[in-house]
């Protein structure tokens, strides 16, 4: 299952994973609908039926056309259909444990790195070595680099720069003489 089909199927129990929705699906598979017809039979306000209405729309499950002044409401068997058919099937599902959705990395780095800033230095171990992973990329092999330029390079992402200079150095991502840096190649996770 590629992250395509994966996201769809995430999304698509995000919006189903609350009641009001099943019975709003409930009653849309029963016939056609307005917002108004819809609050009544829930008890709700027009507003908060209008906006599941826009959810389960995003993900194709329900369809609108206008009648005069009002917009009706139905279900889109067919979207259901096709997702049952691409994703819901016994083999897609299997799939599910058998491939990573998204490496893991990759989500560590989006979490704590936005628009180019590291948001936080994480303290849990797997997440900091991960951090100081892609933070040692940003020095060449082979190239010194004198503390002020290290702190240069590391403040563009954080202003604790002394901080993750010091555990790029512990953690070996960087080695360290006489006020000078240098990258090296990191063996074995520490």
């Amino acid at each position: 299952m590629g992250q395509e089909d994966f996201d769809r199927l995430l999304a698509f129990f995000k919006v189903m994973g609350n009641e009001n929705r099943l019975k709003i699906a409930g009653m849309l598979a029963e016939g056609e609908h307005t917002v108004t017809e819809l609050a009544d039979r829930l008890d709700l306000r027009e507003p908060t039926v209008s906006e599941h209405l826009a959810m389960m729309r995003e993900i194709g499950l329900v369809r609108m056309r206008p009648e005069g002044t009002r917009r009706v409401y139905s279900f889109n068997f067919k979207a259901l259909y096709a997702m049952n058919k691409d994703i819901l099937s016994r083999e897609k599902l299997a799939e599910l444990v058998r491939t990573k959705p998204e490496d893991e990395e990759q989500r560590i780095l989006r979490t704590y790195i936005r628009d180019g800033r590291l948001t936080q230095i994480p303290v849990g171990r797997k997440k900091l070595l991960t951090i100081l992973k892609f933070l040692s990329g940003q020095f060449a092999f082979e190239t010194r680099y004198p503390e002020k330029q290290v702190n240069e390079i590391l403040g563009k992402f954080n202003e604790d720069y002394a901080t993750l200079r010091r555990e790029l150095v512990d953690f070996h991502y960087l080695e360290r003489e006489k006020g000078i840096y240098w990258r090296v190649e990191r063996g074995e996770e520490q």
